[in-house]
């Protein structure tokens, strides 16, 4: 007689580890990581360095004091911290974005029960909460970096913002080439498109992420702003470069917990935060928009999957 083996459940186990996947999203994020540090300096540096630690030391802190297993080896707090870091204007004082990673690891992440249970993206939200709690100095964006003077400057999306407002061509003072290397002023990982091109592709060759959700909501995005707002195809373009709408696509949208799991439902999520993206870049007070659309998408994700998750077989009211 044969003996069957009997275990519990998972029956079917991937060789791949969350720790890998986490380091891999790391390694997509060096580029342009190393180009913020190039670009803006020593301060750009303090400001990764000091977010991420602040948000591994809170994961930390909070599961030694709770006494839950400690996790940070998984890198996630580690993957939070950089996104967040990378989402912070070079020379904000640095008690803000460490400020912001305690926020976002405890209040987002540790209190719905750790990685796996928070409802939305930890760093997104970290970022969202400095947006309204210190909006002075995350809007304050230096140009000081390779072939800048140390001045404060507008970013590309707000100089074509006010140029539609004016009536005046958006595209005055915006130059494509600069915006795709990344020489103008943001936030540390939002400048260089060419880097997180980069990076985007080497997490759609590792596997990490499929590219349904980053492609349709930057042609979403493009489509939304083209008819909306300048009929041009550099202008176009420039939005697709400008601000955070790659960083956002490849980086934020697709990560695992907070979105869809149903292909078609990520299909929906990445047209509604691409539509909600171009609404506030075209009718809102400000000229970006992608933080807090891929937050609302969040929030919605679980409604999306449950309308969109496929019915069993045999289930009642099932078609026949």
């Amino acid at each position: 007689m044969n003996m069957l083996n009997v275990s519990s459940s998972p029956h079917v186990r991937d060789k791949d580890s969350t720790r890998g996947i986490m380091l891999d999203v790391c390694i997509a994020m060096l580029p342009t990581a190393a180009f913020g540090v190039v670009q803006f300096g020593i301060s750009a540096l303090l400001v990764i360095i000091v977010t991420v630690l602040a948000a591994v030391l809170s994961e930390y802190l909070w599961q030694k004091g709770m006494h839950k297993q400690v996790t940070i080896c998984d890198c996630s707090a580690v993957v939070t911290g950089l996104i967040l870091a990378l989402n912070m204007p070079p020379e904000i004082p640095l008690w803000i974005p460490a400020l912001g990673a305690v926020f976002a690891i405890i209040l987002v992440k540790q209190l719905f029960g750790g990685l796996g249970q928070n409802w939305m993206n930890p760093a997104l939200a970290g970022r969202c909460f400095l947006l309204i709690s210190c909006a002075k100095y995350m809007n304050n964006f230096s140009s000081a970096g390779l072939g800048f003077d140390a001045t404060t400057g507008a970013t590309p999306l707000a100089i074509m913002k006010s140029a539609v407002k004016a009536g005046s061509d958006p595209m005055q003072g915006v130059d494509l080439m600069q915006l795709f290397i990344g020489r103008v002023p943001g936030t540390i990982g939002e400048v260089s498109a060419v880097a997180l091109l980069i990076g985007g592709i080497y997490l759609l060759w590792k596997k990490v992420i499929s590219w349904h959700i980053p492609v349709i909501y930057i042609a979403t995005v493009a489509v939304f702003v083209f008819i909306f707002g300048h009929q041009s195809a550099d202008y176009v373009l420039a939005q697709v470069l400008g601000g955070g709408l790659i960083f956002g696509a490849f980086f934020m949208a697709t990560d695992y917990v907070s979105t869809p799991l149903t292909r078609k439902g990520q299909i929906i999520y990445a047209l509604l935060i691409g539509l909600l993206t171009g609404l506030f870049r075209i009718f809102g007070t400000g000229a970006e928009g992608v933080s807090y659309s891929i937050i609302i998408g969040n929030m919605l994700s679980p409604l999306i999957e449950s309308a969109t998750i496929p019915k069993a077989f045999g289930r009642r009211g099932a078609k026949k």
